[in-house]
């Protein structure tokens, strides 16, 4: 989002686009009911809405470990013995990937338990906790200091590395949806992926600004901006989603859904 936020662009963007911030779930259901045109979608919302047409070129994805999607388990409850895990309501597609993989682990009626992002409350609650976004960021910065502060060992599973080491696929969050006419579709779509751009451009810039509203070391928003992060779809990317939409349907988590073919979306 650089360009609808920083000049020099922002101001013709400001023209041509009304921005409203929430979360993508959010955002889905305002694609769904007409009140918008554009949103950030997370994956699992798409079956539900099969007219959204998706903007090529951007996505929030990671190919490797992306620290901010975390399932934390005590040390002595291995994954397939499991009695419950609370999940943090942020993300219905994180939570969507995470019973995938459970039916993987061999555990596949393990309950979740929705819940507000509270490590320490939902571990009070289940024996592993689902944590997403700055909570898990949080949770791992903090790692030592709640060890010694609890003495509980915890194991901390970052879920895109252990999509990728099941699958071989990245782990692809969301995407932008659109419902405005095929006419505009690429107008659009340059919009965003210029702001995209110019974003990765501005890293230092960004890494500042979020120093002063995180308690998170410069260094470590620097490596989730630039490494943790993969914000092209691409090829790989549109797999992962295909490979996704297969295994959710396998396990009876998420109705069939087919992903346009490959040049409609990239």
């Amino acid at each position: 989002m650089w360009d609808f936020e920083h000049p020099p662009l922002n101001s013709a963007l400001s023209g041509r686009y009304h921005i409203d911030w929430m979360l993508p779930a959010e955002c889905a259901e305002r694609l769904a009911t007409g009140a918008a045109e554009i949103g950030l979608v997370p994956i699992a919302a798409l079956p539900a809405n099969p007219e959204l047409r998706i903007l090529p070129g951007c996505t929030i994805a990671s190919k490797g470990n992306v620290r901010s999607l975390l399932l934390v388990r005590r040390a002595d409850r291995p994954l397939e013995r499991l009695r419950s895990v609370a999940a943090d309501t942020a993300s219905r597609t994180t939570v969507t990937y995470a019973r995938i993989l459970f039916h993987k682990w061999g555990n596949a009626h393990v309950p979740f338990v929705p819940m507000a992002a509270d490590l320490d409350m939902m571990l009070d609650r289940a024996d592993a906790a689902i944590v997403i976004g700055d909570p898990a960021l949080l949770a791992l910065e903090e790692r030592t200091n709640r060890e010694e502060r609890t003495g509980e060992v915890l194991v901390y599973h970052d879920l895109a590395t252990e999509w990728r080491a099941l699958t071989g696929l990245p782990f692809v969050s969301a995407v932008w949806g659109a419902t405005i006419p095929n006419s505009e579709l690429d107008r659009v779509a340059e919009d965003f992926i210029r702001s995209r751009d110019h974003g990765l451009a501005h890293i230092d810039t960004l890494v500042e600004e979020w120093s002063t509203r995180m308690p998170l070391p410069a260094e470590t928003i620097r490596t989730y901006l630039s490494a943790n992060i993969h914000y092209t779809l691409d090829e790989e990317c549109i797999e992962g989603m295909r490979g996704f939409f297969r295994a959710a349907a396998e396990a009876g988590v998420l109705p069939e859904y087919e992903l346009a073919p490959p040049e409609l979306v990239i």
